[in-house]
């Protein structure tokens, strides 16, 4: 099947790392190992940050705009032409004004996944993109939600609610080697998370608090990241002193030789949506310690591969890092197991067959 690909808040191929520019470049994967044919539609950036109405008008006429022109290339060179149009994560920063357009106008199933909708935002300064990710959900034939959370705002929008399909995240775990077994040496903890304001920055500040309340045990931190707010991590993690390694930003095998090398991951995820870097741990046979916000509980399994511990709870994060630090065969354990379950349920192949499903029971559908 041949797949138009758009992510409206970050292209696959943006110069600049992120958790969703990984996440777009996976769902690629899936869609190739599926035996697709997915083709980049556009580049076009639809993201808004500031709650500027006036550039949220240009950009809205400006995909409109695109949206037209895609159509008319479409019709011009019909061999070209998508069997489907697919859009990754909208929501109303950065909401589709290209999918829904192209997809009527050419008759061929429209697939959001990650779509996240906040009736809050109604009449607030991003009131446009709210408005056109209402539409576009609305008008979606499937929607994929690969976080929980944002189901029950989401099935409200949807004329059949067979039409959310839920799907765990995944990755390619064939790319991450199981750490090795920890000799006589410092435990290694390991966070990887990007450093900006927010709800990232509010998490190392309470991984620090974390960490200091464990002066007593033998083990280092490495943190792998970087960003605009890296003095004040810095700043955050400063009263673990020596301690801490930066190993600044990381290309993916550098990432996952690393994580090798490690034996903890650790991360209080406040407001995360599921955390990739969650998955890439457990990927490479580490256990994880982490704040049970969004969909992390989907993909941390509590006292089999890890511990979750309730937002904002630095004591008791502490107590979890801590029981791992000094356990050395409940982390082999954990690690193990939770190795086992990221090539059982989170693995590309699963999610190249679930797609695929997907689009099967699509496609009769639509032509009705």
């Amino acid at each position: 099947m041949r797949i138009a690909f758009y992510a409206p808040l970050k292209p696959p191929d943006h110069p600049i790392p992120s958790g969703d520019r990984q996440v777009a470049q996976l769902f690629l994967a899936a869609l190739r190992r599926g035996g697709h044919d997915p083709v980049l539609a556009s580049r076009f950036r639809s993201f808004e940050g500031r709650g500027d109405r006036y550039l949220q008008t240009r950009l809205a006429a400006l995909g409109r705009k695109l949206a037209e022109r895609l159509v008319r290339r479409y019709r011009a060179a019909p061999a070209s032409a998508p069997d489907l149009w697919f859009t990754y994560h909208i929501y109303h920063k950065a909401p589709d004004w290209l999918g829904p357009r192209v997809a009527l106008a050419l008759g061929v199933p429209y697939v959001v996944a990650e779509a996240s909708f906040a009736p809050k935002r109604a009449g607030g300064a991003w009131d446009p993109g709210h408005h056109a990710a209402q539409h576009a959900i609305r008008t979606a034939d499937a929607v994929i939600g690969l976080n929980p959370a944002d189901r029950d705002c989401v099935l409200p929008l949807l004329a059949d609610r067979a039409r959310w399909v839920a799907m765990k995240p995944f990755l390619d775990a064939g790319f991450y080697a199981p750490s090795e077994p920890a000799g006589e040496r410092p435990a290694r903890l390991i966070v990887v998370a990007m450093m900006r304001p927010g709800d990232k920055l509010a998490s190392y500040r309470m991984l620090g608090d974390a960490l200091s309340r464990l002066s007593g045990l033998d083990w280092t931190l490495e943190v792998v990241g970087d960003g605009a707010a890296r003095s004040e991590v810095a700043q955050a993690l400063s009263q673990l002193g020596g301690r801490v390694m930066w190993a600044g930003t990381l290309s993916a095998p550098a990432l996952a030789r690393h994580l090798a090398a490690a034996d903890l991951c650790v991360w209080p995820a406040i407001n995360e949506a599921f955390g990739m870097s969650l998955l890439e741990a457990q990927a490479s046979g580490l256990p994880v310690v982490a704040g049970a916000s969004g969909g992390v509980a989907q993909i941390v399994r509590p006292g089999i591969s890890g511990f979750l511990i309730s937002p904002g709870d630095a004591a008791g994060f502490a107590a979890a890092v801590r029981s791992l630090i000094v356990d050395r065969g409940l982390r082999r354990r954990f690690g193990e197991a939770a190795r086992r379950r990221i090539l059982a349920e989170h693995d590309l192949p699963a999610a190249a067959q679930h797609l695929t499903s997907v689009f099967e029971t699509l496609r009769p559908a639509h032509a009705a």
